[in-house]
């Protein structure tokens, strides 16, 4: 109990460790607190119902615990001389050696010391922080990661034999999509599920006789969508992306038939983005086909109306001040399939919005977007509803995190700082926030929680800030040689890939 309270108290709300406290730690925006009356109990006092909070800790990638008997040593709230403890390793402080095993967030696959800190891994009491997942990280480089067995993994099977099965494993990071594809057409991947795209499937189909391995195909929860940054540092862009006009126009220019037929061979549904997925029964069918229909006429009318005109007749359009319009689009294929990004980008061309495309890795996207740099967003977005009831990201600006699709950086700022800088938000924007806390507050399943979750997804859809294309399926991969696979319900990063609970 002691490594929860720990977690919470001394990780998750001391802003030297996170600098903003996650959205999922509090409860309608305040703080709770956790006790521990003995060793293996751990309360949690809430502020307001919150009946999500174990759906969270279900489904997030952040674990609620971390080892206090390491990590405690260099935190000085824990230990008075957190700071010597560090230091005679080599760190700065206590808090450079918490960053080190802990990293800047909670997510997992935070680098190890290993790769953090080559040149004081060695003098440090443990190469990884311990973990009690099924395997242990003992090499790491900019090639991949090798894992083996925890052998106090606390898992048996049902015959009461230990568990992980599998010894070692190895974990290779391909940022090439075209290599990531042969090697596991040549038989030299066992297992992935990952930043597989449909566009994959033709090449992984055809060898999967040769190549003695399976291929699925299972349907995805994330919608791959497009967002305007509407605080962009460029003011005059920043205004044409703020206009509801212009949001509106972009996604009535894309041809979803077509991103359909040519980039999921005919095998998904044209669907706007409306945050939850699987849409529960109050996502009405109108939200689902909110200005979908592909409709350049009114495209072109509603940019005429903004004032984006051709004005010096090179055949797109200009901003009101007569500077070119030129949308960027950035896309890592982690996040989406190429064949989405350049269709899209040639549709808004077609109605003279010049649009480029530029494929970049998925941590130089990220930057960009962290920086407030990107002109347009690009990457998949969703979740389900079960995963919104201890996570309310989705309708909080930046309206989700690092890892995830964001827009309205500015207007995030201007909140976490009261006002003392960015960008104030429009009314919809903290509308939709208090909802969201009365929804994570409400009885799961009452009228009141459809009530309020179907007001807040008609502020989202209709305001157009960020527009889905087509909701298909994906494919996953295993070799034969590799037993027991279960059968996935869905290729979904969102239920952590591999294990819906």
């Amino acid at each position: 109990s002691a490594d929860v309270k720990f977690w919470h108290d001394n990780l998750m709300l001391d802003e030297n460790v996170i600098a903003s406290t996650k959205d999922y730690v509090l409860v309608g925006g305040e703080q709770m607190t956790v006790t521990t009356p003995d060793a293996q109990t751990v309360v949690f006092n809430l502020p307001a119902p919150k009946p999500g909070l174990l759906s969270h800790f279900a489904n997030h990638y952040a674990q609620g615990f971390q080892p206090m008997h390491v990590l405690g040593k260099f935190h000085p709230a824990i230990d008075e001389n957190a700071d010597a403890n560090a230091q005679a390793l080599g760190f700065e402080n206590g808090y450079a050696a918490i960053k080190a095993y802990f990293g800047s967030s909670d997510w997992m696959d935070t680098p190890t010391p290993m790769l953090a800190h080559p040149d004081l891994v060695a003098a440090m009491p443990f190469a990884a922080a311990p973990t009690l997942e099924s395997h242990i990280v003992i090499a790491e480089s900019t090639e991949g990661r090798h894992f083996v067995a925890n052998p106090y993994y606390f898992k048996v099977d049902t015959t009461g034999q230990q568990l992980p099965y599998i010894s070692e494993q190895d974990e290779t990071f391909v940022t090439e999509t075209e290599v990531r594809v042969l090697k596991m057409v040549n038989g030299e991947v066992d297992y992935k599920t990952q930043s597989l795209l449909l566009d994959m499937a033709p090449l992984l189909l055809d060898g999967m006789e040769k190549g003695d391995y399976t291929v699925e195909m299972r349907p995805v929860i994330s919608n791959p969508s497009f967002s305007f940054n509407v605080t962009s540092d460029d003011e005059e862009k920043r205004a044409v992306f703020s206009d509801l006009r212009f949001r509106t126009a972009m996604s009535a220019a894309m041809n979803r038939d077509e991103i359909n037929e040519v980039a999921f061979f005919g095998l998904g549904t044209p669907t706007q983005y409306v945050a939850l997925s699987p849409a529960p029964t109050w996502v009405s069918d109108e939200m689902l086909n909110y200005n979908i229909a592909f409709d350049q006429d009114k495209a072109n009318g509603l940019l005429d109306e903004i004032g984006l005109i051709d004005r010096d007749g090179d055949g797109f359009r200009d901003l009101p001040s007569g500077a070119s319009l030129v949308l960027n689009v950035q896309f890592a294929s982690q996040g989406m399939s190429s064949k989405v990004a350049e269709l899209v980008a040639q549709h808004w061309s077609d109605v003279g919005v010049k649009t480029t495309v530029k494929e970049v890795t998925s941590d130089e996207y990220r930057s960009a977007q962290s920086a407030n740099s990107l002109d347009v967003g690009a990457w998949n977005k969703s979740m389900p509803v079960a995963v919104l009831m201890g996570n309310n990201e989705l309708f909080k600006a930046p309206f989700e995190n690092y890892f995830g699709h964001r827009t309205g950086m500015l207007w995030a700022e201007y909140i976490e700082t009261d006002g003392a800088s960015g960008i104030e938000p429009p009314a919809y924007v903290t509308e939709m926030s208090a909802d969201v806390d009365a929804f994570q507050s409400a009885i799961p399943g009452s009228d009141a929680s459809a009530e309020i979750g179907a007001r807040k997804v008609k502020s989202m859809v209709e305001n157009q800030l960020f527009i889905g294309t087509v909701m298909a399926v994906a494919p996953t991969f295993h070799r034969n040689a590799l037993k027991n696979v279960p059968q996935f319900q869905t290729a979904s990063y969102d239920y952590y890939w591999a294990y819906p609970y």
